[in-house]
């Protein structure tokens, strides 16, 4: 072979091996406006973000792990700023990219005000569900309400009796449960325990706001409320229900079946909130007690 033709042989060569590299990089790049699949965490993973966000101190937020996007979902209320996000993240440390995080008006805090229904101690709650164990005849309501009223009335100057708080759970969880002392109160049923599902379309009474329905967002959620009595509630339902101050306690149902017991949440009945749920079994059988 002539030197000529043993030097076009060469770049023929090098040519045919860039080309090679060219196609192998060019595998690896994503055509124009294509993104890279989104990265799944693991259940344990998952977990641990989760714990992160729960010690990063950060009030007014609620979050839960959402295993069908591999994300842990954190609803922020309107009182945290960009800088506590961002201190959320952080918290989250490598688990960062597991955090979806979503806005909603309002502040998040335990919904409990001076007015009517069940008075005490200059709050109004909500009355729950009717419950008994033995002949005894008890009613569940808000934890947050039992931790802070010890007696409790039928109306606002607090001359009618129903009966004291006999035991609370709050924070942690958001159950208390009232001993009917006033035998000449009705104590009404025509409920059974159930547990809500995601996408249920939910009703629940309250006090302040009456009768308001809507949909169950999501199940197992931490919420660290604002104010006082301020701290983080886990388990909880969450929900596009509307719900205003001294609505806490009522009744979340579905048809006859009871699912929950109002906690907290944000927003109001004229422009719409999220509203947490305590789930009422977890009451009943933290107190021994049967719905009827």
């Amino acid at each position: 072979m002539s030197s000529t033709h043993l030097h076009s042989a060469k770049r023929a060569a090098r040519f045919v091996a860039v080309a090679a590299v060219a196609v192998t990089v060019g595998a690896l790049a994503l055509p124009a406006g294509a993104t890279a699949a989104p990265r799944d965490y693991t259940a344990s993973q998952l977990a641990a973000v989760s714990a992160a966000v729960d010690s990063s101190g950060a009030t007014g937020i609620a979050w839960y792990v959402d295993a069908r996007s591999h994300r842990v979902v954190i609803t922020a209320d309107s009182s945290v700023s960009a800088a506590e996000i961002a201190t959320v993240k952080r918290a989250a440390g490598a688990g960062a990219g597991a955090l979806r995080v979503q806005r909603t008006p309002g502040v998040f805090t335990a919904l409990v005000a001076p007015g009517d229904a069940i008075y005490g101690g200059g709050f109004r709650c909500s009355l729950g569900f009717n419950v008994v164990s033995g002949s005894t005849n008890y009613f569940l309501t808000a934890g947050h309400c039992g931790k802070l009223v010890s007696t409790w009335y039928t109306n606002a100057n607090q001359s009618t009796l129903i009966g004291p708080t006999v035991k609370y759970t709050f924070p942690g969880s958001d159950y208390a449960l009232v001993r009917y002392d006033n035998t000449s109160l009705s104590h009404p049923g025509g409920f059974t325990v159930g547990d809500a599902s995601l996408g249920e379309r939910v009703t629940r009474n309250g006090s302040t706001t009456g009768v308001h329905s809507g949909t169950v967002t999501a199940l197992n959620v931490t919420v660290h409320y604002s104010g006082n009595p301020g701290g983080r509630v886990r388990g909880l339902i969450q929900t596009t229900v509307c719900a205003e101050p001294g609505d806490s306690g009522g009744p979340l149902y579905d048809g006859t079946t009871a699912l929950g017991l109002t906690s907290g949440g944000s927003g109001n009945c004229t422009t719409g909130g999220t509203t947490f749920f305590q789930p009422v079994r977890a009451a009943v059988n933290a107190f021994g007690v049967t719905i009827f």
